[in-house]
């Protein structure tokens, strides 16, 4: 049964590719949702897919792309929105 995680990643996640490396492992993996820059220099993604598969988007998030650097990540269950696709905003 698919869930659905709001993730909050602080550190140096913008300008070094963050959202895009995290479009491809999205894709990668089958996952649903979108990521976006937020205004304080934090990257916001909502994701959907299986409890396992969410898992593994979750550790690489807290690694990020090579040039990032994760200070930390808030994890929130959320409802599903049942998105079709992975996308930038």
């Amino acid at each position: 049964m698919k869930k659905a995680v709001r993730l909050n990643i602080y550190g140096k996640v913008q300008g070094v590719g963050f959202r895009y490396s995290a479009l491809q492992k999205a894709h990668d993996l089958g996952i649903t949702g979108f990521v976006k820059n937020r205004s304080d220099g934090s990257v916001y993604i909502e994701a959907e897919a299986e409890p396992e598969i969410l898992e593994q988007f979750i550790i690489w998030c807290k690694q990020g792309p090579t040039w990032s650097t994760i200070d930390h990540i808030v994890e929130t269950d959320i409802p599903l929105n049942n998105y079709t696709d992975f996308n930038i905003k």
